[in-house]
């Protein structure tokens, strides 16, 4: 598959790009800064498209058969950019895929979406965000996946997790690696076992392609 990632230059998606390189797949990697390119050539991604999500960027669907959402305004932004980028942005790519027929749309989401008003003041408005743009996914005519996870980590891979439908205790103890989501992310698509489905996740004691198999 063509699979476009949005959000390329973040922390997850760079890590997408990389390790799609040893699969059967094909990167296209969306970033949003000319500068941005050589590196994410050097990761392994088959092409580099530089678009804004903040304006059209519907030249990088074409030719593509799947999309991986890992898009954020970051953390040193305000609600205004968390608004514009992790909530109208998603829709807006939403959207697009079904115009231009995708096959399955990954979103990369997070353990505190489901609840915003539990969330602490500061992170309120990102919760928000992938709350509408988790809904506005489901509510559509694509295939979808929604990974939520917790907070994210650093540390080596461990290539297992524990997986459930539904949050089971304190979202922030749904720890996991930054890797062990882009493995989560790429093994999800065309995934009959997720699809239409959203997932919590978090370092655990199953092999992921396993684990996501094992979801009924």
């Amino acid at each position: 598959m063509n699979i476009l990632i949005i959000g390329a230059n973040g922390q997850v998606g760079k890590k997408v790009v990389k390790q799609l390189k040893g699969t059967h797949h094909h990167s296209i990697a969306m970033v949003r800064k000319e500068n941005q390119v050589k590196e994410l050539q050097l990761l392994g991604a088959a092409k580099v498209i530089v678009e804004d999500l903040e304006k059209d960027f519907s030249r990088a669907f074409k030719g593509v058969d799947a999309v991986i959402f890992t898009a954020g305004s970051g953390g040193n932004t305000g609600a205004d950019k968390t608004m514009l980028v992790d909530l109208w942005g998603s829709i807006k790519a939403i959207n697009l895929a079904e115009q231009f027929n995708i096959k399955h749309f990954v979103q990369l989401s997070a353990t505190n979406s489901p609840n915003p008003d539990e969330e602490v003041e500061q992170m309120k408005p990102y919760a928000v965000a992938k709350h509408v743009s988790d809904f506005y996914l489901k509510q559509s005519s694509l295939d979808y996946t929604i990974i939520h996870p917790g907070p994210l980590l650093n540390d080596e891979p461990t290539g297992k997790i524990d997986v459930s439908l539904e949050i089971k205790g304190d979202p922030n103890e749904y720890l996991i690696t930054r890797e062990d989501v882009a493995n989560i992310l790429i093994e999800s698509v065309g995934n009959k076992y997720v699809k239409n489905k959203a997932i919590f996740i978090k370092n655990g004691s199953t092999f992921i392609k396993e684990a996501l198999d094992s979801i009924k």
